[in-house]
């Protein structure tokens, strides 16, 4: 072990230490195991995660000022708390994009097809080529409208997606979502087991007659959000009502020339929760045939989604998509361009979260780590005269306090980052709940990037050797002479 490393260590580490301060760590095990137990029952798991963190930070706090000294101790808990901070920001920024882009590719494709101002009904062509490329799981046609959906005297304004029930459960992630009817009931049997994407064409046609009399049993199926049907009031079976807008409107007045609103009946086979709330308000699933027929423009549609292998390539499957078909009038929207303000906003959030809150942090832990270096260069200023007069260089003394500095961040880091892992893990398991209406999902997510936890080690070592700079220098500078008047005084 290199002398200065030796030294190092003891200018930290605790030589005396009373056996009160063993008592008061044992003490801080107390809140420790008290939050475990609660936090394990299933009733008090609010308030076993706060009574698990103060006693982690008591035990880890006591536990330091008995092994280190306390200017030591200080600068290592400060470390620990900046570091495990910062991990849990950016384990929950990383949550956020992590969640958002599943639940945004959970209910929408990888890659859409769409045609500029031409009625697409070439469809199946376009389907046939999207097919043949190495990296394409499935394709689908869809077909989008927005109208208003009523059932009683309740109205919402509502997306209405025509999809084909045999091939939408292989490029969405729609049957997954499904949560009622856990069992579908067909018009000939009272229930028949769901089998998830195989179980897509009798939703989308299922008419049960169990439900009200007198209700038409020979209705179209409709699969709608949760949140909707929550709006609405409806649960499965129900009768609902499409309507399409106005196309024109006299302000004079109604008129010849004027379109009235279409509507159609259809009953609510299925519910289905994606977790991302607004399209659990928004989005209603229908048979393409049913919307096709419902707007009578003949077999064309809005365009063809398609399910890619590796969902990063799929930008470059799309520019190579759009050379197999000739260009314009087509446009190919790969997912990332699609949510390209949302993904664009959340990467800018966790970007100034972590500058700011980083920053903020990396000043705390140099003020905690110049001080505690400083008043050891002043406590041990006898010392370091000694070892100058026994041969020591200046350079030799600089490097004591570079690793005792080395010797706050090993500690303070390990801590950090297990205590940072451990309360991401603590967030995780105890499913933090969150507002669906402000933050659009329903429980705060936690995503721990092991190169993250490499990030937070690396930025606490630059900082930590940087703020030992100054006390090293200081020591260096010390003259012998002066260090051992200091030390009789």
């Amino acid at each position: 072990m290199p002398y200065e490393l030796f030294v190092a260590w003891r200018y930290v580490y605790r030589e005396r230490r009373s056996a009160i301060m063993w008592i008061a760590v044992a003490i801080a095990l107390i809140p420790l195991v008290v939050g475990a137990v609660l936090f394990g029952a299933t009733s008090a798991k609010a308030t076993g995660a706060v009574t698990l963190a103060i006693g982690g930070v008591l035990f880890i706090t006591t536990l330091l000022l008995a092994l280190f000294t306390t200017f030591a101790a200080i600068a290592v808990l400060g470390l620990a708390i900046g570091s495990a901070i910062l991990i849990w920001v950016l384990s929950v920024t990383s949550g956020f994009q992590t969640e958002f882009r599943n639940k945004v590719l959970g209910v929408n494709a990888h890659i859409l097809v769409l045609k500029y101002g031409i009625s697409f009904a070439n469809y199946r062509e376009v389907m046939d080529k999207a097919k043949k490329m190495d990296g394409v799981v499935a394709v689908a046609p869809f077909l989008f409208n927005e109208m208003m959906i009523a059932r009683g005297n309740r109205l919402s304004g509502v997306l209405v997606k025509g999809v084909d029930p045999k091939l939408v459960g292989r490029v969405l992630s729609l049957p997954k979502h499904i949560i009622k009817p856990r069992r579908i009931c067909p018009e000939t049997r009272d229930c028949a087991p769901g089998a998830g994407a195989a179980e897509m064409p009798k939703l989308l046609t299922a008419t049960p007659k169990k439900h009200k009399a007198g209700v038409p049993t020979r209705l179209p199926g409709l699969v709608l959000g949760a949140e909707l049907a929550k709006k609405l009031g409806a649960r499965v079976g129900d009768p609902v009502r499409l309507i399409s807008p106005l196309s024109g409107l006299d302000v004079a007045g109604w008129s010849a020339d004027v379109d009235l609103p279409r509507s159609r009946d259809f009953r609510i086979a299925a519910i289905f929760d994606s977790g991302f709330d607004e399209y659990d308000k928004r989005l209603v699933y229908v048979h393409m045939s049913e919307a096709q027929a419902f707007f009578d423009h003949g077999d064309v549609v809005t365009g063809v989604e398609m399910k890619v292998r590796d969902v990063y390539r799929a930008r470059a499957m799309s520019k190579a998509l759009y050379a197999a078909l000739g260009g314009s009038p087509y446009r190919i929207v790969d997912w990332s361009e699609l949510n390209h303000n949302l993904f664009t906003a959340l990467n800018w959030q966790k970007i100034f979260l972590s500058v700011v809150v980083g920053g903020f942090l990396a000043v705390v832990v140099c003020f905690n780590v110049v001080a505690a270096l400083a008043m050891m260069v002043i406590r041990k200023g006898r010392e370091i005269a000694i070892l100058k007069s026994m041969g020591s260089s200046s350079l030799g003394v600089a490097r004591v306090f570079v690793a005792c500095g080395s010797v706050v961040w090993a500690a303070g880091a390990s801590i950090g980052v297990l205590g940072g892992y451990l309360g991401a893990l603590l967030l995780r398991r105890y499913g933090f709940p969150l507002d669906a209406k402000v933050y659009l999902i329903r429980e705060l997510p936690v995503r721990m990037d092991p190169v993250e936890f490499v990030l937070v080690v690396g930025v606490s070592l630059v900082v930590v050797l940087a703020a030992a700079l100054y006390p090293a220098i200081r020591a260096a500078q010390l003259e012998p002479v002066s260090g051992l008047q200091r030390g009789r005084k």
